[in-house]
């Protein structure tokens, strides 16, 4: 009994087109599960980057207001800001300030920057800093 058991599995030599036709079946459904997944999580990362981007030239801005105290409705852009940011992709931009007279608060908001259309959902491009934290 074992020498026929030897001999069966000797006999045996590779897959049945059955097996192989199942495991490819299967390797499909797994891609086409995985793809989309993967492709939404670089979407988002790239999102979040501009996001990001965005309230780094806010931050930016607001240190700019600090030490040389801007016009209400003054337009900030890249060269004002050049000392206060690190490494921004995209150079076309800038950041309105107005100053509301009541409070003394100042108020920030881009505009011509990539990720103000992720935060607003609007074609205007243009997001205050509240819109960008709140994505």
């Amino acid at each position: 009994m074992l020498k026929n058991l030897r001999k069966r599995l000797k006999d045996q030599k590779g897959l049945t087109l059955i097996e192989l036709l199942a495991v490819i079946v299967i390797l499909g459904i797994i891609a086409a599960i995985a793809i989309p997944s993967i492709g939404g999580l670089i979407n988002k990362t790239e999102d979040d980057a501009k996001v990001a981007e965005g309230i780094q030239i806010i931050n930016a801005a607001k240190l700019y207001t600090t030490s040389n105290a801007p016009a209400d409705g003054k337009a900030l852009t890249k060269t004002e800001l050049a000392d206060y940011l690190d490494n921004i992709k995209d150079p076309n931009y800038t950041v309105t300030i107005k100053k509301d007279g009541s409070t003394g608060k100042y108020s920030y908001s881009l505009s011509g920057h990539d990720s103000v259309s992720l935060a607003d959902g609007d074609n205007d491009k243009v997001a205050s800093e509240k819109e960008l934290l709140d994505y």
